[in-house]
């Protein structure tokens, strides 16, 4: 047996990478067929980059990503109101890097191929639910659809990881009253373009005018990525799809931004020249009082969806399965970790998600505003310099 992981995301690759290097046996189940390198671009802070350094992937990431600078903010006439700077410039021992989510999700897979052996990420197969007792102290019996049959098998696994997204199985099966999405009224759009760059060449610019916001920056290969949110709706929970990947179109988001003239950036061409684009709602829940059960526990968005506001979820998807690596490998770690790791990070990750909550509600104002907001965000976040440059490495040695 070994511990069985559902959703191969970055959570999900992430933790199989980190059990891996702690001698803990692991494997991914995939609901995709093929893993391809979907979706536009993200954010990854230093406490993330640090791990997946530790991991042996700072290379790969140094590739891929555009080590972001500074982030700027600014009103649609381009003029600057406060900027800071990021990542190793704003005193990090390591980098923040702007990246393709999908061409990073194809670094982490190839590592676990290489690695774990190539049978270690199975596709096109789903985890539906499964079974064991609060005493039971020998494993889990794991329910898994083949997508391709639409058979269901039980496999047996020492432990599950529920990092199957949003919309998560295991979650589900944990929390079958839990309450719907909950939506801030926001409507993303979000797509990429090939653009000259912009300001250092490595900002990020984040540029509001009352109910509408555009958050810019490059992932690499002369790519802009951009996000543009607009509130159409009073908050409240969701009803109907929150999709990922749902497609968007251009005629839709243009109007808002039709007449902005940053100077420094043409926002109307950079939306117009974009190849596929992505539509859905902001959405987040609540926290939970609890994660898992026995040795069943919740990873990434399966376990604290957040808003994206500050460009923290896939950072925080990565330090979870640090720690999650961290706990099982300590003795009696599979049948004690799960509860040490939720105990480690289910109130560092509510305090995410109220802090995103936060940030957004407060949205953009003058520059001293601005810089207070920030400095809260990371000090709500434990993502202080000196916080992490001096942590203990999740290494265990």
């Amino acid at each position: 047996m070994s511990v069985l992981i559902a959703g191969a995301g970055i959570g999900g690759l992430t933790a199989a990478l980190s059990l891996h290097a702690a001698g803990i046996e692991a494997t991914v189940v995939e609901s995709a067929r093929e893993v391809r390198p979907l979706g536009v671009g993200i954010n990854l802070l230093p406490h993330a980059v640090r791990e997946l350094t530790e991991l042996g992937l700072g290379d790969g990431l140094a590739d891929l990503g555009v080590a972001t600078a500074e982030n700027v903010y600014a009103d649609r006439h381009g003029r600057r109101i406060f900027s800071e700077p990021r990542g190793m410039a704003q005193g990090y021992r390591w980098p923040q890097y702007s990246i393709h989510r999908g061409e990073l999700q194809l670094l982490l897979l190839a590592a676990v191929r290489e690695r774990l052996g190539p049978g270690a990420v199975r596709t096109g197969a789903r985890v539906t639910g499964f079974a064991h007792g609060p005493e039971d102290a020998d494993g889990v019996r794991v329910r898994v659809l083949d997508r391709a049959t639409g058979t269901v098998e039980e496999q047996d696994a020492e432990a599950l990881i529920g990092a199957d997204g949003l919309h998560s199985a295991v979650r589900a099966e944990l929390h079958p009253d839990d309450g719907p999405l909950l939506w801030s009224g926001i409507r993303m759009w979000r797509g990429t373009a090939r653009a000259a760059p912009f300001l250092t060449g490595r900002s990020a610019a984040i540029v509001s005018d009352g109910d509408a916001e555009l958050i810019a920056y490059p992932i690499g290969r002369d790519r802009i990525n951009w996000v543009c949110l607009v509130r159409v709706a009073e908050p409240g929970p969701l009803t109907g799809d929150a999709g990922w990947n749902r497609a968007g179109r251009v005629a839709d988001v243009l109007p808002y931004y039709r007449d902005w003239a940053l100077g420094w950036l043409d926002v109307p061409a950079l939306l117009a020249g974009s190849g596929e684009i992505l539509e859905y709602p902001m959405v987040d829940r609540d926290p939970l009082p609890s994660w898992g059960r026995g040795r069943v526990t919740l990873l990434g968005d399966a376990a604290h969806p957040m808003y994206p506001v500050g460009a923290n979820g896939a950072s925080q998807a990565v330090v979870d399965a640090r720690v999650l690596a961290y706990e099982l490998s300590a003795p009696d770690g599979l049948r004690s970790g799960p509860a040490r790791y939720e105990a480690a990070r289910r109130d560092a990750t509510a305090a995410v998600v109220r802090a995103n909550r936060a940030m957004h509600r407060d949205g953009g104002r003058g520059p001293r505003e601005l810089a207070r907001i920030t400095d809260t965000y990371r000090r709500a976040t434990g993502s202080e310099v000196e916080t992490l440059n001096t942590r203990p490495s999740l290494i265990r040695r």
